[in-house]
């Protein structure tokens, strides 16, 4: 197996059947270098890990992170789309991302970014946001009235807008 590990911005290639090998109880365990096929993710994982995801994903390995996205396609697809073109519509979403240029200034990307989510989320109804729940508070109390607990303000007394 050939594989090239980035260092920094140098690359590196490295050439091995079993890249490392960690001894377990006295038991050498043979591992191998798997690049995820849609975000480049390296990682060092057994031959038999390796075919187990090969085998879920038509034959490509892709990463733990991925393959949760993978499963957050199927469960987001408004019909029943099969493993494969959840793979494919991820290596498609991974693909424009890794394509697009870095933004000018990723601070303040990120600050406004956040602002936007925080504005976004003090405009919301109440009715929508999530209230705080207890284990109890399914339970009858206090002679067939339920107690619970009421938000009576914001966390926030005041955002500048």
């Amino acid at each position: 197996m050939s594989t090239k590990v980035r260092n920094g911005g140098d690359a590196v290639a490295i050439t091995a059947t079993a890249a490392a090998a960690e001894v377990k109880g006295g038991v050498q365990i043979e591992v191998e270098f798997a690049e995820c096929e849609c975000c480049g993710l390296m990682e060092e994982c057994t031959p038999a890990y390796i075919a187990r995801v090969r085998e879920r994903h038509g034959g490509r390995w892709v990463c733990g992170l991925c393959g949760e996205a993978i499963k957050d396609e199927i469960c987001r697809a408004g019909r029943r789309i099969s493993t494969e073109e959840a793979l494919d519509r991820h290596m498609s979403f991974s693909r424009d991302f890794l394509s697009a240029s870095p933004p000018a200034n990723p601070a303040e990307d990120l600050i406004a970014a956040m602002r936007h989510l925080l504005r976004r989320s003090l405009d919301s109804p109440r009715a929508l946001r999530s209230t705080p729940t207890s284990p109890r508070g399914k339970e009858e109390d206090n002679g067939g009235r339920r107690s619970s607990l009421a938000r009576s303000e914001s966390c926030f007394p005041s955002l500048a807008r």
